[in-house]
């Protein structure tokens, strides 16, 4: 595993009016990133999705989180597999969409 990755987790906590504040909560991991296959980029386009990455790692370090960062850039874990002959799970990113607005 030779690249750290940082996987976001999101917990609410309630204020005075009763309303629901996000809160994210970071940590880092090691693992080790790469392309995804052709077919994986093709089906995830027919599918909606824009595949990016796959980051292999220990499963042990993976807690259903649905936010990835990697190298500054924020990526949405959309499927994960986790292989029974091995400890390793790999999790599939897309990069995320951040509005932008307009003038």
């Amino acid at each position: 595993m030779d690249d750290l990755i940082d996987l976001v987790s999101l917990t609410f906590t309630t204020d005075a009016l009763k309303q629901r504040i996000p809160q994210e909560s970071k940590r880092s991991i090691w693992g080790h990133i790469q392309s995804v296959s052709k077919s994986e980029w093709f089906q995830g386009g027919q599918n909606g999705l824009q595949p990016s990455l796959v980051v292999d790692t220990n499963m042990i370090n993976y807690q259903g989180e649905k936010t990835a960062i990697v190298h500054g850039k924020r990526y949405s874990i959309y499927r994960t597999y986790f292989n029974d002959q091995s400890d390793t799970i790999e999790l599939y990113l897309e990069e995320q969409v951040q509005d932008v607005e307009r003038s």
